[in-house]
């Protein structure tokens, strides 16, 4: 359906909970190295996920590059980031597209916004919150995308 990149992911329980999501969607799931924590089988990544962990798409990466020789960067690759004024729910999603969220206490570096500006969504917020929970974010964004293609899922 879509592909949920989260580059350098710094807590387990958030990336077992999107892993939870990306199943629930059938949805591919992209881990890019370095981890804030162990690896990818700790405890606490696969209790988040329940028992879905392992029927999951997951594929681990050792670094941007590796992902990006894999998935080469173009106009259907999407970069949430609190850095825009590009409204998620104003662009136009297609089954494939990637949707990149970065580290929990970084977001996305700012050299990744530079090379896909049109790419870069944000998700407003009404007040002054520094931002939302990643797992929180992904779904938002997921769902959206889900809404926009509804029609060509079979569920």
């Amino acid at each position: 359906m879509f592909n949920l990149v989260l580059h350098e992911p710094r807590i387990p329980g958030n990336v077992g909970t999107i892993g939870r999501l990306a199943f629930a969607m059938n949805c591919t799931l992209h881990l890019i190295k370095p981890y804030g924590f162990g690896e990818i089988t700790e405890k606490e990544v696969r209790r988040a996920g329940l028992d879905y962990w392992f029927d999951l798409d997951v594929r681990e990466y050792e670094n941007i590059e590796d992902f990006w020789s894999k998935h080469p960067l173009n106009e259907r690759h999407f970069f949430a980031t609190t850095k825009t004024k590009q409204l998620y729910f104003d662009m136009r999603y297609q089954k494939g597209d990637y949707f990149y969220f970065g580290r929990e206490d970084a977001g996305l570096p700012e050299s990744f916004l530079a090379l896909n500006e049109q790419g870069c969504i944000t998700i407003p917020m009404t007040n002054d919150a520094r931002s939302l929970n990643i797992a929180n974010s992904v779904s938002i964004v997921a769902y959206e995308a889900l809404r926009q293609n509804f029609k060509e899922f079979t569920l």
